[in-house]
């Protein structure tokens, strides 16, 4: 038998590889081809709009979505949004958690009317190519603000003290209202004959409301605990409002109880214009697991001397409005110290201070935290730090508003996103002494969080930004930070543009973008570099990939290096108009110098370096002034922002 000069076995295995040749050019093209799949409306607030996109494909991440948007049968043109961003693939580890983001798009249209329909195009573009549908055109309406049903039933609530005529039907307590029996005192407090029903008011009268708690009969009816259940229904055209009638201040003293209104149970429950004091959780609107309200609105209220306002941390929770109230903890109010305090012995426990949690915390989707003025808490607002995301859609930490708070004096953070999962929109707050950091992100999971027109001062132990766990999607627009940006943890998929980031001579360096994808974005922001006596020589640091972080003296070294912050400028304190720095508390534990908003102008100087210096986003800066939108917060001609809670005088401080 003669031998074969190319066996069988081996045409077989050239076979094959001359197939898998051709198939992998194809294999790979398919990879990067970006196939769409589901496309989700996120719940509307007020002013703004959700939205997510999720595929496969697209592993070299060139894909990208333009978002356009009008009023709904307007016939005008489109206005163009910001795009949505990119993510998948990245990584979240903390406390056990772990959690890698899906492929998708998310994002914002921001700053609408509310109650009203828009039509929103979504265009999908790969220059691999784009399988399935590629365009994408939905209507979805804002939300309407909540409002009393004008024809429901009117139930009068006096106080124990009030000794004039009473409008009919009145009640003995707001228990008896709301569950509709007017002598069940004692034991027969949990009957319930004619409870309120969807659109009935319970308003109530000038006075003070407060029991003793040991008297079972007291006619307050919240005998032992001190709390007031609410556990009724109402209707988004019919809520339930329980509400001051108009004529004195209705306050509810709660002497000490643990806690005051319970509204697990409830939906579209409307409470506005009282005041509570001397509890330590007013509102306890839902946990875990458990229970939690949906559509709880509490406006235009004062909260004094509380441990916790408002707090919900169940995942079903919905479409919260939480609004021009007034929020005042129980820590300290004349000095700043950070939570570390206790522990070194600074401040003793069981001294009144440092007793305080949380202003505001919520878990859930649609929320909006808006208007409020906020003081003497650990942290004034947060979403809770729920764990990795639940699988079900409808009970993720999506679609959040917190805007346009002002907020002075706490022992940790401003505003605390963690937990949150898309569209997180923290924008045009005010943040004035906060002693561990301005805004935290501890972690996200996904974003975009967006950070937009905020202005921090004097956060002197952690500075701006609070970031742990491989927090991924945080997008910063416009902020003012006067504080250094420094956050050790490091971090994917982030976009930081138009920020002013001033140095306070603290003994640490101005901006440590620590970025760990090369998809990540810094550009056009202005920093002020440290130069106290223990500020360190390299104050720039930066990190891409895994690697260890490299420090940089000058913003140009830091360029030349990274590539990132090719129209990044330095800048110091003459950029504003009347700016001083804040003393910069050297040593960790020791108290801080307080500020106050009213002696602060934030306003930028029209011949200052930050003027004209920054990048058209749009539905960002579309309304700027000038050759280029300005950096920060503060567009030079642009509207005035208003802080806190709008029923107060802006000139004089909320805390005082």
């Amino acid at each position: 038998m003669k031998k074969q000069l190319c066996p069988r076995k081996e045409i077989g295995n050239i076979t094959r590889l001359l197939i898998l040749s051709f198939l992998f050019p194809c294999l790979a093209q398919a990879q990067n081809k970006a196939k769409t799949s589901e496309f989700i409306i996120e719940p509307p607030t007020l002013e703004n709009l959700g939205f997510e996109w999720y595929i496969d494909g697209d592993d070299n991440r060139n894909a990208t979505v333009q978002v356009e948007y009008r009023i709904a049968g307007s016939g005008s043109d489109w206005k163009e949004g910001m795009p949505l961003l990119r993510i998948g693939g990245e990584h979240i580890g903390r406390a056990g958690i772990d959690y890698t983001t899906p492929h998708m798009f998310a994002g914002s249209i921001l700053d609408l009317n509310s109650d009203t329909e828009y039509e929103a195009r979504f265009t999908m573009e790969d220059p691999d190519g784009v399988e399935g549908e590629s365009v994408k055109v939905v209507n979805v309406s804002t939300r309407a603000e909540p409002k009393a049903y004008r024809e429901g039933r009117v139930r009068h609530v006096y106080s124990q003290y009030y000794e004039g005529e009473k409008e009919e039907p009145h009640y003995p307590g707001l228990v008896s209202a709301y569950n509709g029996s007017k002598n069940t005192k004692g034991d027969w407090y949990v009957v319930s004959e004619d409870k309120v029903q969807p659109g009935d008011v319970i308003k109530i009268h000038g006075g003070l409301y407060h029991a003793d708690l040991l008297n079972y009969p007291d006619w307050n009816n919240i005998p032992f605990d001190g709390t007031y259940w609410f556990t009724a229904k109402g209707t988004a055209e019919r809520p339930i409002v329980i509400e001051a009638a108009g004529d004195g201040e209705v306050i509810f003293d709660g002497k000490g109880a643990a806690n005051l209104f319970n509204v697990m149970a409830t939906d579209h429950h409307i409470f506005q214009g009282l005041t509570f004091r001397n509890v330590d959780r007013v509102f306890d609107a839902g946990r875990k697991h458990l229970a939690g309200a949906s559509n709880l609105t509490v406006r235009n209220c004062r909260f004094e001397h509380v441990g916790e306002g408002i707090r919900t941390e169940y995942a079903g929770s919905k479409n919260f409005l939480i609004q021009d109230n007034v929020i005042l903890g129980r820590d300290d109010r004349y000095r700043l110290y950070g939570w570390a305090a206790h522990r070194e012995g600074l401040i003793p426990y069981g001294t009144h201070l440092l007793d305080s949690y949380y202003g505001i915390k919520v878990y859930g989707s649609g929320h909006v935290i808006a208007h409020n003025s906020i003081a003497f808490f650990h942290d004034a607002i947060g979403i809770s730090t729920y764990g990795s995301p639940e699988k079900e859609q409808e009970l993720k930490a999506v679609s959040i508003d917190i805007y346009n708070n002002d907020l002075h004096l706490q022992v940790d953070d401003f505003v605390e996103a963690d937990g949150g999962v898309h569209n997180i929109r923290i924008m045009r707050n005010r943040g004035i002494n906060a002693a561990e950091n301005g805004i935290s992100a501890q972690p996200v999971f996904g974003g975009p969080a967006y950070y937009i027109r905020n202005v921090l001062y004097n956060v002197p132990l952690g500075g701006a930004l609070k970031i742990h766990g491989g927090v991924p999607g945080l997008t910063a627009y416009h902020n003012t930070f006067i504080t250094e940006n420094n956050a050790g943890a490091k971090y994917p998929n982030s976009n930081f543009r138009n920020n002013l980031i001033l140095g306070t001579d603290g003994p640490t360096v101005v901006s440590s973008l620590r970025f760990t994808t090369s998809y990540s974005v810094a550009d056009y922001n202005g920093y002020r570099p440290n130069q106290g006596p223990k500020s360190p020589p390299d104050q720039f640091r930066w990190l891409t990939g895994e690697g260890e972080p490299v420090a940089f003296k000058t913003l140009e070294d830091f360029r030349k290096a990274s590539g990132l912050e090719t129209h990044g400028i330095t800048v110091d304190y003459d950029v504003f108009a009347d700016l001083q720095k804040p003393i910069h508390a050297l040593e960790r534990g020791l108290p801080s110098p307080v500020y106050h908003a009213v002696d602060l102008n934030f306003e930028l100087n029209p011949n200052g370096k930050a003027v004209d210096a920054g990048v058209f986003i749009p539905n960002i800066n579309d309304n700027f002034n000038g050759k280029a939108p300005d950096l920060g917060a503060l567009e030079i001609g642009g509207p005035a922002i208003i802080y806190g809670a709008r029923w107060l005088d802006p000139k004089q401080e909320f805390y005082r």
